[in-house]
Order: C-alpha cells, then sequence, then structure tokens
C-alpha cells in the first residue's frame, strides 16, 4: 500500500511530469477537469492539495467502500479524518527524508567531524557514515592526506618579495633576506579544525617566529653558506615543537629555503666583499701549497745531509781506528825486525806512488842507459785496440829503445839495492 502510495506522490509532485499543474486525470483517462485558472499559469496549490487528499482517501477506502447512502454529517468526519491520514503520511515522508539526510560518505585519506549542536561528538572513518540529521548533528570532513604549502617572504614567486617576512637580523648584527616555503599535513583533524582560529596564518606564523630565532642565532656567513641545511633542519624541529605545544594538530614535512642573499641595497658591496674573501682565501692556499712543496724538500735535504755527515764521521773514524790498529801491529814487527820492515815499507811506498804515475826507470849512479819499456802507453794503446774490436799485429808495437850498454845482472841490481838501503839507514 505504501509503495503505491509513494508512487502516487512521485507521480503527484513530479517536476517533470508534463501535466504538473493541469489537475490530475481521472482513472479512466479521461481528461482532467477545469480548475477555472489558465492551462498555461502557475499551479494553486490549494487545488492540488485537495486533490492529493481526494486520491489518498480513495486508496485507502477502496472503491465503493464508504457507500453512496450516507449523511452530510459523516461526509464531514470522513474529511476530517482523511485529512487528518493525509497530515500523517506526509509527515512519516518528511521524518523519513530528514532521517536520510544524515547518510554522508567519507572520502579515503580524509575524516569526518561530527558536531552535536556545535559541539564535537566523534570522528567518523572513510567510508559510509550516519548522524543525526540537521540541526541536531553536522559534519566536516577535513583531508589529512593533502599536502598543504605556506610561504614565507614571498608569495607564488621568489621575486614577490614581503619584505616585512623576509628581512631577518643575524647573530653578528647583520641584515639577511630569506625566502623559504613549510610543507605540512595534518595529524589530528578535530585539533586542527577546533584549536585554530585561522589555521594557515597560524602556521606561517610559527614558521615566522622559527626562522627568526635560528637566524638570530646564527652568523651571516653561516646562514649565506654552509650552514643553509642546518638552518631549515632546525626550523624544522622548533616549528613541530612549537605546534605542538599549541595543539594544532600539524605536522610538518619539510622546509625549503628557496632565497638567502643580503639586502638588494648592499647587494654590491657585499659582494666585494665576498669577492675579497675568496681572494684571500686563494692566496691562503696557495701559500699552503707552497710551503707543502718546500718544506718537504728542505727537511729531505737537511735529513740527507745530517746522515751524509754521520757516515763521513762514521768513515774517518773507522779508518782512523783502521789505521791505528795497522800501525800498532807494524810497530810490532818492526820491534822484532826493524831492518826488514824498514824494506817493506819502502816497497810497499814505492809501489804506491809508481801506481799512479809513468814508469821511468834510470840508473843514476852508474851512469849506464836502460832498457826503457813504456808500458803505461802499451797498455793504453791495447785498451783503445780492444774498445774499438781491432787487433793490432804484432809489428806495430813500438819497438823498445836498445842500449849498446849491456844489462845488469841480478848480483849488481841486489848490490845496488843493498848500498841505497845503507844510505838510508846512514842517513
Amino acid at each position: 500500500m505504501f509503495g503505491s502510495i509513494r508512487k502516487k506522490l512521485g507521480l503527484i509532485f513530479s517536476l517533470n511530469d508534463p501535466r504538473w499543474g493541469r489537475g490530475p486525470q481521472d482513472n479512466d483517462g479521461k481528461e482532467p477537469r477545469q480548475t477555472g485558472r489558465p492551462s498555461d499559469g502557475p499551479p494553486d496549490l490549494d487545488q492540488l492539495w485537495r486533490e492529493f487528499n481526494q486520491r489518498i482517501n480513495r486508496l485507502l477506502r477502496g472503491k465503493g467502500g464508504g457507500g453512496a447512502g450516507g449523511g452530510s454529517s459523516n461526509d464531514g468526519d470522513d474529511d476530517a479524518r482523511n485529512a487528518g491520514i493525509s497530515a500523517g503520511v506526509a509527515g512519516a515522508v518528511i521524518v523519513f527524508l530528514w532521517l536520510v539526510s544524515g547518510f554522508f560518505i567519507v572520502q579515503e585519506g580524509q575524516t569526518g567531524i561530527v558536531l552535536t549542536f556545535g559541539k564535537y561528538s566523534h570522528s567518523a572513518q572513510p567510508g559510509f557514515n550516519w548522524r543525526w540529521p540537521y540541526p541536531i548533528q553536522t559534519q566536516e570532513t577535513v583531508n589529512l592526506s593533502q599536502v598543504r604549502t605556506v610561504e614565507v617572504g614571498y608569495r607564488s614567486n621568489v621575486r614577490n618579495k614581503l619584505a616585512r617576512e623576509s628581512l631577518m637580523l643575524t647573530d653578528d648584527e647583520n641584515i639577511i633576506d630569506i625566502q623559504f616555503a613549510v610543507q605540512y599535513r595534518l595529524k589530528d583533524a578535530s585539533a586542527w579544525v577546533f584549536n585554530n582560529r585561522d589555521q594557515e596564518e597560524t602556521v606561517k606564523q610559527v614558521a615566522e617566529t622559527a626562522i627568526r630565532e635560528v637566524v638570530g642565532k646564527s652568523k651571516m656567513d653561516f646562514v649565506l653558506y654552509e650552514g643553509r641545511e642546518k638552518v631549515a633542519f632546525d626550523t624544522s624541529t622548533l616549528m613541530q615543537q612549537i605546534l605542538d605545544r599549541y595543539a594544532t594538530g600539524v605536522l610538518v614535512a619539510n622546509v625549503t629555503m628557496q632565497a638567502v642573499q643580503p639586502p638588494e641595497q648592499v647587494q654590491a658591496a657585499f659582494d666585494d666583499a665576498v669577492k675579497a674573501g675568496q681572494d684571500r682565501e686563494r692566496q691562503k692556499n696557495e701559500g699552503q701549497a707552497y710551503a707543502n712543496d718546500v718544506v718537504p724538500k728542505a727537511r729531505g735535504a737537511a735529513s740527507r745531509l745530517m746522515q751524509e755527515s754521520e757516515g763521513y764521521r762514521a768513515r774517518v773514524v773507522a779508518n782512523a781506528e783502521g789505521e791505528a790498529s795497522r800501525f800498532n801491529k807494524v810497530l810490532v814487527e818492526y820491534q822484532r825486525a826493524p831492518a826488514v820492515m824498514r824494506d817493506r815499507l819502502y816497497i810497499e811506498a814505492m809501489q804506491q806512488i809508481f801506481a799512479s804515475t809513468t814508469k821511468i826507470m834510470v840508473d843514476t849512479k852508474s851512469n849506464n842507459s836502460m832498457i826503457y819499456l813504456p808500458l803505461d802507453k802499451l797498455i793504453a794503446q791495447t785498451a783503445a785496440e780492444a774498445a774499438s774490436g781491432v787487433t793490432a799485429p804484432a809489428t806495430s808495437a813500438t819497438p823498445p829503445a836498445v842500449s849498446n850498454e849491456p844489462p845488469l845482472s841480478e848480483g849488481r841490481i841486489d848490490r845496488n839495492r843493498e848500498r841505497s838501503l845503507r844510505d838510508r839507514e846512514s842517513r
């Protein structure tokens, strides 16, 4: 029965019905009754309501259910009763539609905040959820997976600077211009909605406060060059501490330094100072490289001289000790046989002398010529021929000079040697 009622209600109230406002048709398909208004004018709400009641009455009574012989009082009671039934059905439909309006869907990565008369009630998980319809409860959907960005010192482009936000003072009392961006997500939807009056402005102010504190404790050169990453990391850490203290429900994901430079008014002077500093560092590096090249060489030369001197000292001492030992041994032998030792010493001395000089033997006492044999020239000629690979014939040797005097005999040579030894002893 209620299905047919909904069908009839949908037929009557359908805005797509081409016969809307022309009055209902009879069950037998006849033309609609004339309502006394133009067919192309707006619908008469009173007439529609009466027609709606009549259709509801006919559905409830059925055909021939009421009887045609009743009086006027019965007709009045029926009309009142039918009107009450119609109002009840309409109220039930309205209540049903009101309850249905409490269904809502939360997408993946989002969460729903359900409010009961404006006060936080609970959070709805992703999926199909239901709450009490308005005005009892309302919901607000918050996206937790979205990465949000707040910009400090510029807007949309680094060239669009905001000096009020970007100019900061360092620890060495220098002004620096910084533009950076903060990326964050939400970790607590209820805290994000209820604990912040202006969420994005709160995050921006916290970011500006954090970086001003970090820059205020750092030197200008550190912030400009080697300390950019550390400044960004310290700013992110300090921001997270402040946001957690305020219970904002924000999770800082990243802090990106867009531009770090001196103010434009002193940019030229700062570039000159930077170039001077670079030249100073370059000269220091060159001096250090020269020192690294010269000092090891000097140390090596000094070490070599020390080692050579130590070797020379050891050699001289060893030679002296050897000479002293040899002299002591010679002295012992000389004490045993002085004459023999004098002859031996004389012969060894002459041998050392003649080893590096030209050998010329002249008998000065007997005034006799001797055979002169140029052994040094023969040895030099033989060495030259061996080096050139040519063997000289036996006839090429220089013939020895032949004297007319006969050679000395061995006895005569011995007598001469004894005579010379006696002369030395007498001296």
